[in-house]
């Protein structure tokens, strides 16, 4: 295989890489917050589960539809600050001023105000963030053209998106701790959003400010956007998702991505449940802070460990190889899980941590860096960049393979004997679901291999269609 020297223009240099990083610590950042806070719309603001389940569903599944809407109005859009980053900006505000409002609701209030109230807001919530992170995806996949420079951002960005992940476990302990919030945990929802709403305005406008994004001689039949063109511009905007559906490498991208991310979300709160039941026996005094510890070990081991060996892996063997390794070990850890989740030793729950978080590290950084090489691809097959249309059908099949794995977690919860009104679980149900815990990913690892194993765009492969690209149009700036 060979291997191209990262030419001095194409390295993303430090300033845009942090830029870059503290737009992924903000698309991280209100998921993580979100897991913790929708826990309290029932336990402290006492809405039925049934409604609280479709007030959740519901701007979900609205979201995921305009995310193909939202990627074909910025990769069409021409401005002096070019196609990306005035969404980004506007969307960083409205998005963290929406989820302020979002959670400034009071138990007293009415069941039914706080439903409609709730219900209207996240649909604003949903639309500015797609308004935000469509762009921004789009974004960082044109920061540079270069095959091994693109997973280096990546990594990078998934490091600092990492970090969302280790504080946001420990918003329990903050929201239930009477001597910071003294009234109850609905207050500490109340003033927490406001920060997590607040930081992440900041953040989230630096890529506007430092990020460069490519700039290419405009194609003679690009896309004009306007009301008078409606009509024409939902045609090519059904053209364009059928381009992108029938690109066959990034066909295999969403499909891997939908197995590991499925079947890691899936089992993902069975781990707080194993712990809970089967190591401590039901006792959430001794379970204590095993939980939140064990979610910020596996974000901190997949940040400073993981993402960096991944990357290292991927420059010397290719990005197909560098998976299907990390999944192969990730596959390793979920099989330890079974010795050491020991009740004789707690402190054994953090020893496959490390191999589990190959599985998920590896699949973000890689297929991102992936992405934006079949970017290249679709330009030289169709003549214009659609970063955006390609990220946001890519993060759609991410959004329906959550919402699924949702659903099909629930069942397997039900399937396995476990039993929500009981302080104890029968030791049946919890050999099951320590059986399911393990067997579910690791199934959905191994076809997402056998998915990826005859991907045909490798490195040499890159660089020749970047070659042909530059003979056709030009070198491509950044700015």
């Amino acid at each position: 295989m060979a291997h191209y020297k990262t030419a001095k223009e194409d390295i993303v240099p430090l300033g845009q890489r942090a830029a870059y990083g503290a737009g992924q610590l903000t698309i991280n950042l209100y998921p993580a917050a979100l897991g913790v806070f929708m826990f309290y719309l029932i336990y402290g603001f006492k809405m039925d589960p049934a409604l609280a389940g479709l007030v959740a569903a519901i701007p979900k599944i609205f979201d995921a539809l305009i995310d193909p809407i939202m990627g074909f109005v910025t990769d069409n859009t021409r401005s002096r600050w070019g196609r990306r980053k005035p969404y980004i900006l506007l969307g960083s505000i409205i998005t963290g001023i929406a989820f302020m409002g979002l959670w400034q609701m009071y138990p007293e209030n009415s069941e039914t105000y706080n439903f409609i109230y709730f219900l209207s807001l996240s649909f604003v919530f949903f639309i500015s963030f797609t308004i935000y992170s469509t762009p921004f995806i789009g974004l960082g996949y044109e920061m540079t053209s270069d095959y091994n420079e693109r997973t280096r951002l990546m990594a990078a960005g998934q490091v600092m998106g990492q970090i969302a992940w280790m504080i946001a476990p420990w918003f329990w302990i903050l929201i239930g701790n009477p001597d910071i919030f003294f009234e109850e945990s609905t207050e500490g929802v109340r003033v927490l959003s406001v920060w997590v709403g607040g930081i992440s305005i900041f953040i989230g406008a630096l890529p506007a400010f430092f990020c460069k994004g490519m700039v290419v001689p405009d194609a003679q039949d690009e896309s004009k956007l306007s009301l008078k063109n409606m009509t024409s511009n939902l045609k090519e905007l059904w053209q364009a998702i059928v381009q992108t559906l029938t690109c066959k490498p990034f066909v295999k991208l969403c499909g891997t991505t939908f197995l590991i991310f499925n079947g890691f979300q899936t089992i993902a709160q069975f781990s707080y449940f194993i712990i809970l039941y089967y190591l401590f026996e039901g006792s959430i005094t001794a379970a204590g802070t095993w939980p939140p510890w064990f979610s910020t070990v596996n974000a901190a081991a997949t940040a400073f460990l993981i993402i960096p060996i991944i990357t290292k892996i991927s420059t010397k063997v290719g990005k197909k190889n560098a998976f299907i390794i990390s999944t192969l070990l990730s596959i390793v850890g979920y099989v330890l899980k079974w010795w050491c989740f020991n009740p004789a030793n707690p402190w054994l729950m953090f020893l496959p941590l490390p191999f589990i978080s190959f599985g998920i590290g590896g699949l973000f950084t890689l297929m991102m860096s992936m992405t934006a090489d079949v970017c290249d691809l679709d330009e030289l097959n169709n003549g214009k960049r659609r970063e955006g249309m390609f990220g946001a059908v890519y993060w759609l099949m991410v959004k329906i393979g959550n919402g699924l794995a949702m659903g099909l977690s629930g069942v397997v919860l039900k399937m396995v004997g476990f039993n929500q009104n009981a302080e104890v679980q029968t030791a049946e149900s919890l050999i099951n679901l320590r059986l399911a815990d393990i067997a579910i990913p690791i199934v959905f690892a191994l076809m997402a291999i056998v998915i990826m194993w005859n991907y045909s765009l490798t490195e040499d492969k890159a660089h020749e269609i970047r070659e042909a690209l530059i003979n056709r149009r030009g070198k491509a700036k950044h700015e």
